[in-house]
C-alpha cells in the first residue's frame, strides 16, 4: 500500500466533507463521493460528462455491511459474495433506503461491491459508510489504472487524489444481476465467467441487452480518441499497412502468433500472451497509442474465455459507434 495513512484520513475528511476522492481499486481507479450525499454523487456525474440515467456502484467495506445497502439478498448473491468479495465482482441487488435514486439512475436496483485493494479497503473503513464510484475518467473514455492517468484527465474537479500504485486487474469489475432467479453476467470483467459457473454449478448466461441498466452499456465506452478497428486475427498486419499507406497514423495491437511479422505502422503494441497480463496492460496501450499520436488502432478480439471475455467486450465497446457517427 503506498498511499500514506494521513492521505487516507484527508480523503475521508473530503468524502465527509461532499468532495469527490479518486481512489485505486484492484480493477481501475475510481471517483468516489459520500453514496448518501445525493449532491456528492450528482457531482460525480457533472464531473465525468456522464448521463444521469448510467448507474455508478456502490463499495462497501466488507459482505457483513450488504444488508446495510440493499434488501431481498437472495442466497446466490450471499454465496457469491461470501466467494468472490473482496475482489472484482459486482452484485445488483434490490435498493436499500440509503442508497439515493441518484446513485442508482432513478432505479430500484443498486450495484455493489467490496473492493480488493487494501487502500481502497483502508478508505473505506476510514470513511465508514459507502461510497459511489465509477471509473475516474470522462464518460466513455478509457478508464485508468494509474494515479497520473486521473490527475492528467480530471485534473483540479477531484478534491483528493490517493494514489495506490498501478491496478493490478486492469478491467473493470465483472457485473452480475442477482434480482432474479437465475443470476446473469451484465458486464464480464475480473471475475471470469467460469470461475462463476464453478461456485454456482451450472451455466450463466452474458445478458448485455438486459432491462438492468449498469456501468459500461453504452454503444462507445472505454473508448481512446483514435478510432478503433477490430478485425480477424489474420488481417491485423494487412489492414494495419493499408490503412497506413492511405495516410492514417496507425497503432497495432500484434497478436502473439504475430509477433514474428514486420509491421508498416507508426507504433505497434505487442499483445501479451497471457490473459491476465493483457487485461492489466489493455488500457495503458490505448492510453500509449493515443500520446504518440495514432488516429487509428488496429486490433482482434481474442477467445472469449476466462479474462479473454472481458477483452473482447472492452475491445467492443472501444470500437462503437461514437456519439458523432
Amino acid at each position: 500500500m503506498t498511499a500514506r495513512t494521513s492521505d487516507i484520513e484527508k480523503a475521508a475528511g473530503a468524502l465527509r466533507a461532499g468532495g469527490l476522492v479518486a481512489f485505486p481499486t484492484e480493477t481501475v481507479y475510481g471517483l468516489g463521493a459520500n453514496a448518501e450525499d445525493p449532491a456528492a454523487v450528482s457531482r460525480i456525474f457533472q464531473v465525468k460528462g456522464r448521463p444521469p440515467s448510467h448507474p455508478l456502484i456502490v463499495h462497501i467495506g466488507g459482505a457483513e455491511h450488504l444488508d446495510d445497502w440493499v434488501k431481498d439478498v437472495p442466497a446466490t448473491a450471499r454465496l457469491l459474495a461470501e466467494r468472490f468479495w473482496p475482489g472484482p465482482l459486482t452484485l445488483v441487488l434490490r435498493r436499500g433506503r440509503r442508497v439515493p435514486l441518484e446513485a442508482t439512475g432513478g432505479l430500484e436496483t443498486v450495484a455493489v461491491r467490496v473492493p480488493d485493494h487494501p487502500v481502497a479497503l483502508a478508505l473505506l473503513a476510514a470513511f465508514g459508510g459507502g461510497v459511489t464510484a465509477p471509473s475516474a475518467n470522462r464518460f466513455g473514455q478509457v478508464s485508468p489504472t494509474r494515479a497520473h492517468h486521473v490527475r492528467a484527465e480530471l485534473g483540479d474537479a477531484v478534491d483528493f487524489v490517493l494514489d495506490g500504485g498501478p491496478c493490478e486487474v486492469g478491467v473493470e469489475s465483472t457485473i452480475v444481476d442477482a434480482t432474479g432467479e437465475l443470476p446473469s453476467i451484465l458486464r464480464p470483467g475480473g471475475v471470469t465467467r467460469e470461475e462463476l459457473e464453478a461456485v454456482l454449478g451450472g451455466p450463466l448466461a452474458v445478458d448485455s441487452t438486459s432491462r438492468v441498466r449498469v456501468p459500461g452499456q453504452h454503444p462507445s465506452h472505454y473508448a481512446p480518441r483514435a478510432r478503433v478497428v477490430l478485425v480477424e486475427p489474420e488481417k491485423v498486419v494487412t489492414e494495419a499497412e493499408i490503412a497506413q499507406e492511405l495516410g492514417h497514423q496507425v497503432g497495432v495491437f500484434l497478436p502473439t502468433s504475430f509477433a514474428y511479422a514486420p509491421v508498416k505502422a507508426h507504433a505497434v503494441v505487442a499483445v501479451p500472451a497471457s490473459m491476465a497480463a493483457y487485461a492489466r496492460g489493455l488500457y495503458g496501450y490505448l492510453r500509449e497509442l493515443d500520446q504518440q499520436g495514432c488516429d487509428l488502432i488496429i486490433a482482434s478480439v481474442p477467445a472469449e474465455e476466462g479474462l479473454g471475455l472481458a477483452i473482447a467486450n472492452r475491445l467492443r465497446r472501444a470500437a462503437g459507434p461514437r456519439p458523432a457517427d
